[in-house]
Order: C-alpha cells, then structure tokens, then sequence
C-alpha cells in the first residue's frame, strides 16, 4: 500500500493530455501497482474519484468509488471501478449542476453544470472493455474524472465563479443547497 502525492492546482501535470495506455501494458505490473496505489490515496483522502495526472502520473487511467464519508457525507454509494482510457460521450443535452470539489484543488467548492446522461466506453484492470451508461451524480463523478485526462478541472467547467467557496464557508453557509 502506498499513499501517492496529489498533484495541486498549478502542477503543469494537471493540464496536460494524459497519455493512453496500452493494451497489453494494463496486466503489467507497474499499471496494476498504480491502480492499487490510486486506490489507496482516493481512499486516505476521502475523494470520490481520482485520475493519474493527479498523482503525477501521465496515464489514462481513473479509480471512482463512493461511499458515504466525512468529507462527502451525502455521497450515495457506487462501487468500485477503473477506467483506462475512457471516452465519454454526451446522451443528453440535459444538464444538472452539483457543488464539486477536488483533490488537486484542496478545500474549494464550486456550482459545476455537467451533462445529466453519458455514455463511457473504457477498459477495465483485467484490460476487459466496457460500455457502461451513467446518468446523475454517478455521471458528474465520471466527467470531473475523466475531465483530469484532458487537463481540466472542476474550475474551468464553472459558469459563474461567485459560487467558489471554501469548504469551511462552503459548510457553514451552503452544505445542504441542492441544485
């Protein structure tokens, strides 16, 4: 078990194009120990998801599991799931916006509108490949994920910056707002 540094805002990491992986790369031994690796950090940190750019790591690769948890205490529940080199695309011109927060920009909170309904095709640890639809909150976790892959963040997503908050503000005056 090993717990990764998170890239922060301002790593160049965090906006640049990861690069794919390779079919017969994803049963190495490096690829399965980063998957583990990335499991454990989300997991020491509380995050609902995490890409490689965040832990420094130019790959196309994202771990998403959600549970309930002190800094996501309303989380529904979603198990496990690695996605290599996926692709989204948009079912719906729906939209529903949800306050997102990220790893890589610590302690911040954000209004962010995503697309209600995608469709992701992706490969999965055992390099088997999947397509799989998402609609709602599962949706938003896989577009903020998927968004590390291509150098975005949660920032560059929002249409009116006013909702930026600190989570300590965020909890004192916001916590509870649905969208």
């Amino acid at each position: 078990m090993a717990i990764l540094k998170v890239a922060r805002l301002g790593h160049p990491i965090l906006r640049e194009i990861a690069c794919p992986v390779h079919e017969d790369e994803i049963s190495s031994d490096s690829i399965q120990s980063l998957i583990k690796d990335m499991i454990d950090t989300m997991h020491e940190y509380e995050g609902l998801g995490l890409a490689a750019p965040q832990v420094h790591v130019s790959k196309q690769i994202v771990v998403i599991e959600s549970q309930s948890s002190s800094r996501y205490p309303e989380a529904p529940e979603i198990p496990k799931m690695v996605m290599i080199n996926p692709q989204v695309e948009y079912l719906t011109h729906e939209q529903i916006e949800s306050w997102e927060g990220c790893l890589s920009v610590p302690d911040m909170r954000g209004l962010v509108p995503r697309c209600q309904k995608i469709q992701v095709v992706f490969y999965d640890e055992k390099g088997i490949c999947h397509t799989e639809i998402a609609e709602d909150f599962l949706s938003i976790v896989i577009q903020h994920e998927t968004d590390h892959l291509f150098g975005k963040v949660f920032l560059d997503r929002m249409e009116d910056l006013s909702s930026l908050s600190f989570l300590s503000e965020f909890k004192k005056h916001k916590a509870g707002i649905t969208s």
